[in-house]
């Protein structure tokens, strides 16, 4: 169900009792799209920082609320940043040209797709702006599990070796949240889909075990080169964002190898305007500026997650021309 928007993103409440039962208190974020455009379809893998832990709530407990999406929304110095996904009244939008399938959780995009239901991650940021550019509708496969590494759980088949179970995970999951997407999203039913990117974020579990960190940027590589096959798209546009948690201070010999792989790999003459390096550093924000001190986990700031998502959709964009 399509609704007329302003120039930019219009937001418009449904009033159908049915939908309105579905979305309780939040609204629709409408936006005019074309007919018969085809499902733009981005992957988003990696492991817990893509399944992402900013919250959502500012819960006085956890540090006055600082960081999380609701102080982001609410503070003079943010919330011209954040206001767009909220209401007047301060309920969260949903997105009507936007979808995510997210390990069985599936629905329109709003908050709430992180590693629990109380948090996000760079899906929002990134599904906004992709949703914005594309011309018809975008579903988000969102394939992300904590404490996996690339160089065993990923592991792609060139590296040699068992491959890694999560590797195939990705490979399947991907395939059969397109094969299920009219089922799982009736009006997105019997339209076209084009497999359109794939962005990455991940690295903490190579970037805490030398050997691992010794092979990330072959593995890294290969791992592009695999999935392009496995699902057909040799040309598929990657964006890889940096493990760059503990921000521009970090001066672990380990922790700037592993950044400097993730750097190295879209250097490659192969992968010159189809892959892309998104660097995350500038998005740390301090545990005096966040929910928490877990520092693997971006001491669980809302901002940087969304931050994240946000310069990832501009990379992908860049690499698809849109």
């Amino acid at each position: 169900m399509a609704f007329p928007k302003s120039p930019l993103v219009g937001f418009n409440k449904i009033m159908a009792p049915l939908a309105a039962a579905v979305l309780s208190a939040t609204w629709l974020m409408a936006a005019e799209k074309p007919a018969g455009e085809p499902v733009r379809v981005f992957i988003l893998a990696g492991q817990s920082n893509m399944e992402g832990q900013g919250f959502i709530k500012a819960d006085p407990k956890r540090n006055e609320g600082k960081g999380s999406l609701e102080y982001l929304a609410r503070e003079t110095a943010t919330a011209a940043r954040f206001r767009h996904l909220q209401d007047k009244e301060g309920r969260w939008m949903v997105r009507d040209d936007v979808w995510i399938d997210y390990l069985g959780r599936k629905g329109r995009l709003t908050v709430g797709y992180g590693a629990k239901e109380d948090r996000i991650g760079p899906e929002l940021g990134f599904g906004h702006i992709v949703g914005d550019a594309e011309r018809g509708p975008v579903l988000l496969v969102k394939l992300a599990w904590g404490g996996k590494s690339l160089a065993k759980d990923f592991r792609p088949p060139s590296s040699g070796g068992e491959v890694g179970p999560y590797y195939k995970e990705v490979v399947s999951g991907t395939k059969s949240a397109i094969m299920e997407m009219g089922k799982s999203f009736p009006e997105l039913a019997g339209k076209p889909h084009q497999l359109a990117g794939f962005g990455w974020h991940q690295g903490w579990n190579d970037r805490v075990n030398q050997a691992f960190n010794d092979e990330y940027e072959k593995n890294m590589a290969n791992f592009i080169r695999d999935i392009r096959k496995d699902l057909g798209a040799p040309s598929l546009p990657f964006v890889i964002a940096e493990t760059g948690m503990t921000g521009p201070e970090e001066k672990h010999p380990r922790a700037l190898s592993l950044m400097k792989a993730q750097a190295a790999v879209a250097d490659y003459p192969e992968f010159k305007g189809n892959v892309a390096f998104v660097g995350t550093k500038a998005f740390w924000r301090e545990k005096e500026l966040s929910p928490s001190s877990q520092g693997y986990h971006w001491n669980t700031n809302a901002e940087t997650y969304y931050l994240i998502g946000e310069a990832m959709g501009k990379a992908m964009l860049g690499l698809t021309g849109r």
